[in-house]
């Protein structure tokens, strides 16, 4: 009756959401052999999550976390735990992946057709593809004939020693940053080239004592409350964003203060300073990064990459540095929403021509004239603190509409497009004074060929929490076919 397409965070959200509606009767689809998502994909060197462990967890399955930031090994596990817990694995299909679906009016079902071939109708579709998924690979010339090894972050290649070898890494974002000093010591000479410099703060991640654990496992009222606290902090830091506030000039100086204190070269020290407002792209938590970049055998290469020749990288400024192993942080195609699979609604309106160059839906879950059709992770709904806490609402608000539907109010749910209009108006508002926009001196990957925000939610998850309440409401319709 249902298909949920992504067996990431999301998707796990959504099942668990629909199993505690008393919905069972669902198929996760899954292309790759097990869970996790992008904590399946990535599998670098250095990976953890820069948001704390007990938030960046789902609220119904609290966990006896042994960092205050998990490493990929134990978000991987706690994947596979949570389809234990709530017996959701029979329900997945891995290695399963979907090609289509498409709205088939005479039956009020969508038809998913699936890469083992086969074809089923599905009256209820949920996507839960994630933002960060299709790796984006450069269009530097030369890039195919480059004699060494290379590959993307997300693709880590772990049979590759890079032991003695002549590295080159390109990026300094978020994975980046974590990979550096990880493999440092490993490399004979490592090059990281930053095209621009990000705004990095001190992780402050560490290991929780026996005591600490102990009582979040005995009380689980006090690991609530600590997790209540992580997200009140949350609040008061995004008054950062605006940047026009106070907040957003402090911020800047504690970002100013760590570079001045853990960089040792002031030529490295002005490389990595930016020039743009904080909060202009992705904010960085690293506590590693800078200090490895202090060490002899690592170099900042402060210039954007211009070709690759079979024996090495060239930079803008026409230098060549011999590299054995190329490593492509280079990021995703976070504005390309549900493009790894075609999508169709009524009178065969392709999702992707109806958004055109602005994806768009409201609170980043349904879309008109794509009926029982519900999005996590869409459009717009990137932040927040913690997207599994922002995933959990998506997954209520498909999970409430499904469960309306069953209990006889109409045959299907679909969106009014005043409110779409209406949501995207208030949007296009709130990012009026965000330091992300575009005219804040910096490049991100927010923003699509229209210029507008489409992946970012501009307030907090409190407010994101109250509007998944209210909004539905008025914008959700339950009608007869």
């Amino acid at each position: 009756m249902i298909a949920i397409i992504g067996g990431g965070f999301g998707g796990i959200a959504a099942a668990v959401k629909l199993r505690k509606a008393g919905i069972t009767d669902f198929t996760v689809f899954e292309q790759s052999p097990g869970p996790g998502g992008t904590w399946w994909d990535n599998r670098y060197p250095g990976c953890e999550v820069d948001i704390p462990s007990h938030a960046y967890s789902f609220s119904f399955a609290p966990h006896d976390w042994p960092r205050t930031h998990a490493t990929q090994p134990e978000l991987q596990a706690y994947a596979e735990s949570v389809l234990d817990r709530f017996e959701l694995r029979p329900r997945f299909r891995f290695g399963v992946r979907v090609e289509s679906v498409t709205w088939d009016e005479e039956t009020g079902c969508y038809r998913v057709r699936t890469s083992d071939g086969a074809e089923r109708p599905y009256r209820f579709v949920i996507s839960a593809v994630g933002l960060l998924s299709v790796p984006s690979y450069p269009a530097w010339p030369g890039l195919a004939d480059f004699g060494g090894r290379c590959f993307h972050t997300s693709r880590w290649q772990e049979e590759v020693d890079l032991t003695g070898k002549r590295v080159a890494i390109v990026g300094t974002g978020s994975t980046s940053v974590q990979i550096v000093p990880a493999i440092a010591p490993l490399a004979e000479r490592l090059q990281v080239f930053q095209r621009e410099p990000g705004w990095v703060e001190p992780k402050g991640e560490r290991a929780f004592s026996p005591a600490e654990r102990t009582r979040f496992q005995r009380f689980p009222a006090l690991r609530r409350l600590y997790r209540f606290r992580l997200f009140v902090q949350s609040t008061r830091r995004f008054k950062a964003y605006d940047a026009r506030g106070t907040a957003q000039r402090r911020m800047r100086e504690l970002c100013l203060n760590y570079i001045a204190a853990t960089v040792q070269d002031p030529a490295t020290r002005a490389a990595v300073t930016p020039s743009y407002p904080w909060g202009c792209k992705r904010p960085i938590f690293a506590s590693g990064f800078y200090p490895a970049l202090n060490r002899p055998n690592v170099e900042l290469v402060p210039h954007a990459v211009k070709e690759i020749k079979p024996y090495g990288v060239v930079d803008e400024r026409g230098t060549v540095h011999e590299t054995d192993v190329l490593i492509l942080s280079t990021g995703f195609q976070p504005t390309r929403f549900l493009a790894q699979f075609a999508v169709k609604g009524r009178n065969g309106q392709d999702l992707q021509d109806f958004w055109g160059d602005r994806p768009r839906a409201v609170l980043g879950a349904t879309v008109p004239g794509f009926p029982n059709f519900f999005i996590l992770y869409g459009p717009n709904t990137n932040g927040g603190f913690s997207i599994i806490a922002q995933l959990e609402r998506q997954a209520e608000i498909a999970a409430r509409a499904i469960r309306t539907v069953l209990r006889g109010r109409g045959t299907l749910v679909d969106t009014r497009p005043a409110a779409l209009e209406r949501y995207v108006r208030w949007l296009d508002r709130q990012f009026g004074s965000h330091a992300s926009a575009m005219d804040a001196g910096c490049r991100n990957y927010y923003h699509s060929p229209s210029g507008a925000n489409v992946t970012q939610w501009p307030r907090t998850h409190f407010v994101y929490y109250l509007m998944c309440r209210i909004v539905p409401r008025f914008a959700l319709v339950y009608r007869k076919r």
